[in-house]
């Protein structure tokens, strides 16, 4: 685990905001397809860092080993970019509701949080197919943003991003941005695509949306390996909740696919 010192912070719409971090070690990190790392903020008055450990099962029992009054709080994130040393991360913002929308409204440069990850460990290639479906909320924005800036200019691809309404759009080629202010939702949206026999998906965002729309992939026919799906978060839930048993499903499927 190592700390990062927030760099500069950039408003991209009402609810979103942009960070930089500079840090040890993010130099020598590589980059790869949707990159995943914790980061972790500090209750008040308290520290960020837990242990220098890069094993994440010594990490995490240390991290448990914290006393709870004292314990960041660990959230996930996905790289926006890495370049040159330099993290960038997007933060929604979304009111008092969770300790990182909190952390985010207020942060200036020079704040501390702490950064677990990314790890190879998890990488994931992006898929071979005649056509690439990328469908998410604000949530998996980032993710989708980063992921088609590695697409080649010929390859076929559909993007759908949920988001509150057009003040949330933000400048990334080819998305169809679906506004719940207008009383769309990204579930009704991307079910009415018509999919080819070539086709790879990823998904991200609210996890029951995510779930849904996997389960209607895969009654096209869409084979589940050709199928990437991250439920980032839980409607009325937060990652400090114990799972349910859709939770425990989705991950047992997760674990699947990485072994396939």
């Amino acid at each position: 685990m190592s700390l990062l010192t927030v760099t500069s912070v950039t408003p991209l719409t009402p609810r979103m905001v942009r960070m930089t971090f500079t840090g040890d070690g993010l130099s020598e990190l590589g980059t790869w397809p949707d990159q995943q790392l914790k980061l972790l903020f500090p209750q008040p008055g308290r520290s960020a860092f837990v242990s220098s450990s890069e094993d994440v099962s010594v990490w995490y029992q240390a991290y448990l080993a914290v006393p709870e009054a004292e314990r960041p709080w660990m959230r996930q994130f996905t790289v926006r970019s890495l370049v040159d040393g330099v993290l960038t991360v997007d933060f929604v913002l979304h009111g008092d509701n969770g300790p990182a929308s909190r952390w985010a409204a207020g942060a200036r440069p020079g704040d501390v949080i702490g950064r677990f990850g990314p790890s190879r460990d998890y990488a994931r290639p992006l898929g071979v197919a005649d056509l690439l479906i990328f469908a998410g909320d604000e949530t998996a924005l980032p993710a989708i943003a980063s992921l088609l800036e590695l697409l080649p200019s010929s390859q076929r691809f559909l993007a759908f991003v949920e988001v509150a309404d057009p003040l949330e759009q933000q400048d990334v080629p080819g998305v169809r941005w679906v506004h719940r202010s207008a009383g769309e939702d990204l579930v009704s949206i991307v079910s009415a695509v018509e999919v080819p026999s070539s086709v790879w998906v990823w998904l991200g965002g609210e996890a029951s949306a995510v779930r849904a729309l996997r389960r209607h992939f895969v009654g096209l026919g869409v084979s589940k390996k050709d199928i990437e799906f991250t439920g980032y978060w839980r409607r009325s839930l937060t990652q400090d909740d114990a799972p349910t048993a859709d939770d425990l499903a989705e991950a047992q499927e997760r674990i699947a696919a990485l072994s396939e």
